[in-house]
């Protein structure tokens, strides 16, 4: 439906203005390639698409948390 690119920097922009831009934000679905990199250059730090592992997505949630 296209709403990602709208609906993902939305989220960025008002996790920004609450002072809470450091929470780490991933996406998943049926995202064209092509939207993949300005989704990540508005503060996505991952987009994994279908069939990606529940292990995968825990590791980069592992590897990537602050702490």
């Amino acid at each position: 439906s296209g709403a990602h690119d709208y609906l993902f920097p939305k989220v960025m922009q008002l996790l920004k203005e609450k002072g809470a831009d450091d929470i780490l934000v991933i996406g998943g679905g049926i995202i064209p390639d092509e939207d993949i990199p300005a989704l990540k250059a508005c503060g996505i730090a991952e987009i994994f698409g279908p069939g990606t592992s529940t292990q995968d997505i825990v590791s980069f949630i592992r590897a990537n948390l602050k702490k």
